[in-house]
């Protein structure tokens, strides 16, 4: 096999890839199913080395999260999960390439990293697109109110005007000078 040659398109793994609690992480199931070997071998690979995967590695979805990841992509694995799926964050799919040891998980944990660090490179090159985006719109919001403000006063000026014309064009009653 080519050294750099992908086991599976990158396209195809970069849909594995999911965004929950603010992280980007692979599922298990979805893990199990690049790496070749069944979600219960993995899962069972993974609470035998417990102490390799904190919190910040790798965690357990709630069933809300569960529920809400389902929705989004729109399909449901046949028959029921017991347990709820464990999320790998990048650092925990790399630590599992140390309890996986067969080739095509390696070989897969190669390739998986190697996508996780062109979507860092991406985020990171368009930051400064981000960032001036983000500062336009800021100016914008900021025009928009100092606009506001100045119809406010000009609707005041407007009004003291009518005011004045009115009482310059009112009748005059009471005593008058010569």
């Amino acid at each position: 096999m080519e050294e750099n040659k992908p086991v599976i398109p990158d396209e195809v793994v970069m849909t594995k890839i999911y965004e929950i609690r603010n992280q980007k992480v692979m599922l298990d199931y979805d893990l199990s199913e690049l790496y070749g070997v069944e979600t219960k071998v993995l899962k069972q690979a993974v609470r035998r080395n417990i102490k390799r995967f904190p919190k910040d590695f790798m965690f357990e979805l709630t069933k809300e999260e569960f529920t809400n990841l389902r929705s989004q992509i729109v399909t449901s694995k046949s028959g029921g999960t017991r347990y709820m799926p464990m999320a790998f964050t990048e650092h925990g799919v790399l630590m599992l390439s140390s309890i996986l040891r067969s080739d095509r998980a390696i070989e897969m944990n190669i390739q998986i990293m190697r996508i996780f660090t062109k979507m860092k490179e991406v985020l990171l090159t368009h930051k400064d697109i981000l960032l001036k985006m983000e500062q336009m719109e800021y100016l914008q919001e900021r025009q928009g109110e100092d606009i506001e403000v100045i119809f406010k006063y000009l609707e005041k000026l407007l009004k003291k005007d009518k005011e004045k014309e009115t009482q310059e064009k009112r009748k005059r009653i009471g005593y008058k000078r010569d």
